[in-house]
């Protein structure tokens, strides 16, 4: 007999950075309703790629800081690598010192983000606790947390709120402004490194040090206990890729978080000339898929039959790819105890006390009064590749200067690894082969739905890079 199926659409999903649709096609499969297939889409197109065609190579590690508003730090730090790989400019020490703290900092306050005020709603009955918009409406599911478990991740959210603001005040110590700083260029940093701004930095990291370890990492652990069930759902690809970042040494050999890939079982190198675009199931030109980056073009082509998303399918040697802080604590051998909805909750709480413990060795490593950055000039022709991490993942940048021009410009962010579409082959994204399989108590209400998307942590505004009103 056929098996009965009904699709559920959200559109959008909230509680992300920018425009998510999912649809999930839920079927009976051993007395219960699951997910049997998933779709996931990028709403809106925005073409940073095509902006920075023409332009003076600098301008590129302004404009990409606005490609997210959440982590334009990350953005900043990856075009200056690139446009460094295209000059051959070395940086200091201090300019590599203060790249790694004011990151630091950004990532530090995306993830106490991303635990408090964009995935732990998705575990407590908040009402009579937050009574009031946007929380007085939501999903309902028997299993969410209540009486002092809800009380307490209810009050850590507001105090959340403090500490991202801190970590945030943090950064700009040494950035000048967050969250787009002025002080990125190839060679380094602009800004002056000064005792003063070393004890500032030094006394905001102690608060914002303290709630994650007084807070963020307990309830995460208290999360996972309360929750065991989500350590078995979510799964996906069973891939994972990390470019690594936070480089401890001048050349960038060493890193505080490692750069490799998990294929099966297997722990292997990155090279990134086996990475390749596909856009079958995507918005855009043929010409602008099945090629590496370096050589890629950003063409939109709304409206192309069986495509359903503005972000492209990246892959690794055609397979699809997990990005994230799992995958970073997983190539560093910090947390390998499996891959899940719940392992990736754990292991971004985990990494946030990691870096922050990093962060206050690299404040006693600077010396006050040596520069932080070396001019060179930008060649007239040239080609680079920045490679690192944002919080949600492994970003690269590629670039191509002519006649002291950018002549091509490509992205490739995280959540396009972990939100991509169907690729040519007919592979789902990540994040699609996550939610299949995905138990649904109520399709009125799918909680469990939200739950797998929201601990990717989809960023939205990074990998759909002009909606037309």
């Amino acid at each position: 007999m056929a098996q009965t199926t009904q699709t559920i659409r959200l559109a959008p999903v909230t509680r992300v950075e920018g425009h998510l649709d999912v649809e999930v096609t839920l079927g009976e499969k051993g007395g219960r309703l699951e997910v049997v297939d998933a779709r996931s889409a990028g709403t809106a197109f925005r073409g940073f790629e095509i902006l920075m065609r023409g332009r003076a190579p600098l301008d590129a590690v302004q404009l990409s800081q606005r490609v997210c508003g959440v982590c334009p730090v990350s953005h900043g730090v990856v075009s200056s690598l690139a446009l460094e790989s295209a000059s051959g400019v070395a940086v200091p020490d201090n300019g590599r010192i203060v790249r790694n703290l004011v990151l630091g900092a950004n990532f530090l306050q995306s993830h106490i983000l991303h635990f408090y005020h964009l995935m732990v709603l998705d575990y407590v009955k908040t009402a009579g606790l937050l009574p009031v918009p946007p929380w007085s409406v939501q999903y309902t599911s028997p299993d969410l947390a209540t009486g002092d478990v809800a009380a307490r991740f209810v009050a850590h959210y507001t105090e959340a709120l403090a500490a991202r603001r801190k970590a945030h005040q943090m950064g700009a110590v040494f950035a000048g402004r967050l969250p787009c700083s002025p002080m990125f260029a190839p060679g380094g940093v602009t800004t002056a490194v000064t005792a003063e701004k070393i004890a500032d930095f030094r006394a905001v990291l102690a608060e914002v040090h303290g709630f994650i370890a007084g807070a963020l990492v307990p309830d995460a652990q208290l999360l996972g206990e309360r929750y065991p069930d989500y350590y078995k759902l979510g799964r996906g690809c069973g891939n994972l890729l990390a470019f690594g970042v936070f480089d401890l040494d001048g050349a960038g050999t060493k890193k505080l978080l490692a750069r490799g890939r998990l294929s099966g079982d297997r722990l292997e190198a990155v090279e990134p000339a086996r990475i390749r675009e596909y856009v079958s199931s995507a918005w855009y030109t043929e010409a602008s898929g099945n090629c590496n980056p370096a050589a890629g073009v950003t063409e939109p082509r709304e409206g192309k039959p069986g495509a359903y998303s503005w972000i492209k399918a990246p892959r690794y040697d055609g397979a699809v790819y997990e990005v994230g802080p799992l995958a970073r604590m997983w190539m560093t051998g910090d947390y390998r105890k499996g891959i899940s909805v719940m392992d990736r909750v754990l292991a971004r709480a985990l990494e946030a006390a990691k870096i922050a413990d990093a962060m206050a060795g690299w404040l006693g490593q600077f010396v006050p009064g040596e520069p932080a950055y070396e001019h060179r000039s930008m060649p007239i022709t040239g080609t680079g590749l920045g490679l690192a991490e944002a919080s949600r993942g492994a970003l690269g940048h590629w670039v191509d200067i002519v006649g002291g021009r950018l002549s091509r410009y490509q992205i490739v962010t995280p959540t396009a690894w972990n939100a991509s579409p169907c690729d040519d082959a007919g592979l789902k994204g990540a994040m699609e082969q996550a939610l299949i399989g995905t138990p649904v108590g109520d399709p009125a209400n799918p909680v469990e739905v939200l739950r797998v998307v929201h601990s990717f942590d989809p960023c939205l505004a990074c990998a759909v890079h002009t909606v037309r009103i």
